[in-house]
């Protein structure tokens, strides 16, 4: 299975004596064959190309995260990065009202600048949105990109999901379907048709239950597997099977 979104420079690696080496090799000792590692902004973007060096198992987005606007997104920085071969998307960018209301203008601007880098760039887009339904959908669907992506983490509701899915775009679950009180991402979970369904960790945040409380790592992708399997009434082989081939088919130069 591929964590289609994880955050490897903010793993709480105390139990790995400090070593990411030793992190993934549990993971992929739980059956965790690949790793989309996340930037949310190019103060360590020279760090986490090093870090996606060293890994032929692990593959690398840049970009600023919506909570992180204090200022307006340098788009030569954008490019500069995102253009690099090693980077395989754009993101995570997007909008994030719940949070940050009062940055909507700089959100906007700034989601705007990376659905244009990754359209330039024909790389997909790693896309975070939290109460920002409209906004979200009217820029995706203004850009006419061909490039989509991912609408990852997905907390809000199915119609939002369905207008996503029909401009192309890959839905992403995480831990949070397993939640006691996440019955909408359990309703969006089973509709997803299963040739556009990932899945992910976003780790080190939202492990899923039983993990629920501590810091969350590659390693618990499973048990969020298991779970949408079960939900969905199919096995967890062909779950996986399917998540799997959907990442390589959205990125396929991920695919050895």
């Amino acid at each position: 299975m591929i964590d289609s979104h994880c955050h490897l420079d903010r793993l709480d690696l105390s139990p790995y004596d400090n070593s990411l080496d030793k992190a993934l090799v549990n993971a992929r000792s739980k059956g965790v064959e690949g790793f989309l590692c996340i930037g949310i902004g190019f103060d360590k973007a020279a760090e986490m190309v090093e870090l996606q060096s060293r890994y032929p198992d692990v593959w690398l987005s840049l970009g600023v995260h919506p909570l992180d606007h204090e200022q307006a997104v340098d788009t030569d920085t954008l490019m500069k990065w995102c253009a690099l071969p090693e980077v395989i998307a754009v993101g995570e960018t997007g909008l994030d009202y719940h949070y940050r209301p009062e940055t909507r203008e700089l959100q906007l601007d700034s989601f705007a600048q990376h659905l244009a880098a990754a359209d330039e760039l024909r790389k997909p887009v790693i896309v975070h949105t939290r109460s920002a339904k409209k906004d979200t959908l009217d820029l995706i669907r203004a850009q006419k990109s061909d490039s989509a992506g991912i609408l990852h983490c997905f907390t809000e509701c199915w119609d939002m999901a369905s207008q996503a899915l029909n401009m192309g775009y890959y839905v992403s679950i995480s831990g949070i379907v397993t939640f006691r009180n996440a019955e909408n991402v359990r309703d969006v979970a089973k509709q997803i048709p299963m040739d556009r369904l990932l899945i992910e960790t976003d780790s080190p945040y939202l492990a899923p239950v039983p993990f629920r409380g501590k810091s969350n790592e590659p390693s618990y992708l499973p048990s969020t597997a298991e779970f949408i399997a079960q939900l969905r009434g199919v096995s967890l082989e062909d779950l996986i099977a399917a998540t799997t081939e959907n990442f390589y088919r959205l990125f396929p130069s991920t695919k050895t």
